[in-house]
């Protein structure tokens, strides 16, 4: 499990400093100790202060998780930086953002912290308590109550400003001290003489106390354990008794008055409940701490130790109990290899790579694989040849070209089976600079990232889960990499027909721009180059017809204009280009023109309706087709293949939804004889630009998508025995 160990030790790095500060700190080698425990149980750990920079760490290193899997869980070791209620602070944040953590609520640490309003709490639970006032200012009136009393400011922990007073004189005093120190009121209570015993609090429904610890004092100093002798300053010793000899009634009793503190204030996990036995064995709730020291000289590590909790199996049964309360097991059940369902194994090898997801995309990001840059492709393109040898693929020879397509098999071939087809180039500028990789807030941003990165390691993390699960080797299956996107895939064309055509089904991985879409249909593109040249270009206004580039252009407006049957067919202006000499204007017109189409008739009317307009002119003019990407048609095997895909993902949550694009992709190159999805990629946005982006919860989702899917048809040939 991820797990963030968050604390509060040199917190600056907030808005403003201001209020009441926090005086509590957590030792930097008890974190450590933590922190050490925690790995040695098998977690992912990372450790951070509890800053205004929490959300964006968090969300860097637990992101949103899909149905099923468990989210990261934070460690919470934050008393506050500053203000009223400081121990809320975290676990309120975390509540909002919907992050799990260990220990107890922002609610139950708010009363807690307000010894006053818990004393009230206590007695109405039925539970005893020290008679106690509060007083708010100087000049109080003498609370009605016998000396000797106690005091301490009202809304602090760990002994701040705690004195035993005698008399008048000694009760202003130390009330003035924490008038002035703490700027808050101060709790005066009956000082109960006796001994101290406390009781650790372990677990939820029901929590589990560990034997009653008593806190032996030194000599020379008051019987109560003061803010010196919690940080050694003292300079006098002081043990821990545990078990404490109470005897088994009061043992019992002491542990039943501290539970029902626990459940008094709705604490969760941990507590410790501090409590005075007076010399007649009544007991008295001084108070509770939501949030128990684990330092090696405190009374809850001791009782653990008693109980046969080291430090490190302490720190793990934390996790486990907050675990259990949000999940309802402490520990996920075991999945081996030869017990667990396919689609459960490769669930539980994706998720618990969700880094090694990301880390291999940032890997892939720093290759620049545009479309006009052979080197960067071929480097790519080895890279990937290598990850699918490692999974038992050998190439294709017939598929192959080795410039625009390449094709791996599985060992168990291609016909018949899965064909998953994604391009290597990014179709973007030479001139424009390299954007590099980087992350914000649920997305990872980078050139291609969404395009040509992504989609290949999504792949490869399908196979491998399927490899572990030990179904990939009977699989037909085929992978298809094409590296022309960005010259309309003119050259990778006959290669995808050919290997779509051996294929039992086709999927693209292309992004889509929605969560829970994948594309059934899409648009046809042409690309046209028209050229117009002007043999005698004349100098100054026109005479006898308009100059060039104006003529150019009205005769392009028209064109733009034309469209054979609304709907089916649509005309965009590309790049214009002129050659002009000196002192004359343009001779030489270049433009190009992208027809957008459902339907190859309407394309081939629109290309003859242009023509007729031109024959009519003087102008030399030429339009030659440059592209021509077909139309992914809706079909009824597609329809089959959309329901099929929507099956598996439905069981992840996923109410998978077919829409259409006027984007083209290499699925309408796919002969209707083969069914064909696409949009199997991950969520993006601003794709092919300086921002493009992939959401890196769809990462995931996609990726087990695709593995899922996968498996499923790994099982239906096994139960088929093998054959397809």
């Amino acid at each position: 499990m991820k797990i963030a160990v968050v604390y509060n030790w040199e917190s600056q790095n907030v808005i403003n400093l201001f209020g009441v500060p926090n005086r509590e700190k957590y030792a930097a080698d008890t974190i450590r100790g933590i922190v050490k425990a925690l790995r040695a149980g098998g977690h992912q750990v990372i450790q951070f202060e509890a800053d205004k920079d929490l959300v964006d760490r968090l969300e860097e290193f637990m992101p949103q998780v899909v149905k099923g899997e468990r989210p990261g869980l934070v460690f919470n070791l934050s008393y506050g930086i500053q203000g009223q209620a400081r121990y809320t602070h975290v676990p309120g944040i975390l509540e909002m953002v919907g992050i799990p953590y260990v220990g107890s609520g922002p609610l139950a640490h708010s009363l807690a912290l307000d010894k006053v309003v818990a004393k009230v709490l206590f007695k109405q639970a039925g539970l005893p308590t020290p008679d106690f006032v509060v007083v708010d200012a100087p000049g109080f009136a003498l609370p009605d109550l016998e000396f000797p009393l106690i005091v301490k400011p009202k809304n602090e922990a760990v002994s701040f400003g705690i004195k035993i007073c005698h008399d008048e004189d000694e009760l202003r005093a130390a009330a003035q001290n924490i008038f002035d120190e703490f700027d808050q009121p101060v709790l005066v209570e009956r000082y109960i003489e006796g001994r101290e015993v406390n009781v650790g609090i372990i677990g939820n429904n029901p929590p589990e106390t560990f034997e009653p610890a008593e806190l032996i004092f030194g000599q020379g100093g008051p019987q109560i354990y003061t803010w010196e002798d919690k940080t050694r300053a003292s300079g006098r010793e002081f043990g821990v008794v545990c078990p404490a000899p109470l005897g088994p009634e009061l043992t019992a009793r002491t542990k039943e008055v501290a539970v029902g503190a626990f459940k008094a204030l709705g604490c969760y996990d941990c507590a410790r409940v501090d409590l005075r036995l007076d010399d007649r064995e009544n007991l008295y709730i001084l108070e509770i701490n939501s949030l128990p020291s684990l330092g090696e000289h405190g009374s809850y590590v001791a009782a653990a130790a008693a109980a046969g909790l080291d430090f490190p199996a302490l720190v793990n049964r934390l996790v486990e109990v907050a675990s259990a309360r949000y999940f309802g097991t402490p520990i996920p059940p075991s999945v081996t290899r030869s017990t667990a369902d396919p689609a459960a194994y490769v669930f539980n090898y994706i998720t618990s790579r969700r880094d090694q997801i990301e880390k291999q995309i940032e890997q892939w990001s720093a290759i620049s694989t545009r479309t006009t840059d052979p080197v960067g492709k071929q480097m790519a393109v080895d890279r990937l040849d290598g990850r699918l040898r490692e999974l038992g693929f050998t190439e294709s020879a017939d598929l192959t070209d080795h410039r625009s397509a390449w094709t791996w098999q599985s060992p168990a071939g291609l016909a018949g089976g899965t064909l998953l087809v994604a391009q290597i180039d990014v179709p973007l500028e030479g001139s424009m600079p390299f954007q590099g990789f980087r992350r914000e807030p649920g997305w990872l941003v980078g050139e291609g990232i969404a395009a040509a990165r992504a989609p290949w390691v999504m792949l490869d993390f399908a196979l491998r889960a399927m490899k572990a699960a030990k179904r990939l080797s009977r699989l037909p299956l085929g992978v298809l990499c094409y590296a022309d996107e960005g010259f309309e895939c003119r050259y990778s064309a006959e290669y995808i027909r050919r290997a779509a055509a051996q294929a039992g089904r086709v999927l693209v991985l292309k992004p889509v721009f929605r969560d829970d879409r994948v594309v059934n249909q899409r648009r046809g593109m042409r690309k046209y180059q028209f050229s117009f040249r002007d043999a005698k270009p004349e100098v100054g206004p026109p005479k006898k017809r308009p100059e060039l580039l104006r003529w150019v252009f009205n005769k392009l407006g028209d064109v733009l204009r034309m469209s054979p049957d609304e709907g089916r067919s649509a005309v965009y202006l590309g790049e214009v280009r002129t050659l002009a000499n000196p002192v004359s204007p343009p001779y030489d017109v270049t433009a190009s023109l992208i027809v957008s189409y459902g339907e190859e008739g309407a394309a081939q009317e629109l290309e003859v309706a242009v023509r007729d307009l031109f024959d009519r002119s003087k102008i030399s003019w030429h339009l030659e087709l440059i592209s021509d990407r077909p139309p992914m048609k809706r079909r009824t095997k597609n329809k089959q293949l959309v329901k099929a895909v929507g099956a598996v993902a439905a069981d992840l949550e996923v109410a998978l939804k077919a829409e259409s694009s006027r984007w083209p992709s290499p699925a309408g190159l796919v002969p209707a004889s083969t069914p064909v999805l696409c949009g199997l990629g991950p969520v993006a946005r601003d794709l092919y630009t300086a921002q493009e982006a992939v959401q890196r919860i769809s990462l995931v989702q996609r990726t087990l998508l695709l593995s899922r899917y996968l498996a499923s048809q790994a099982s239906e040939g096994k139960s088929r025995g093998g054959k397809r």
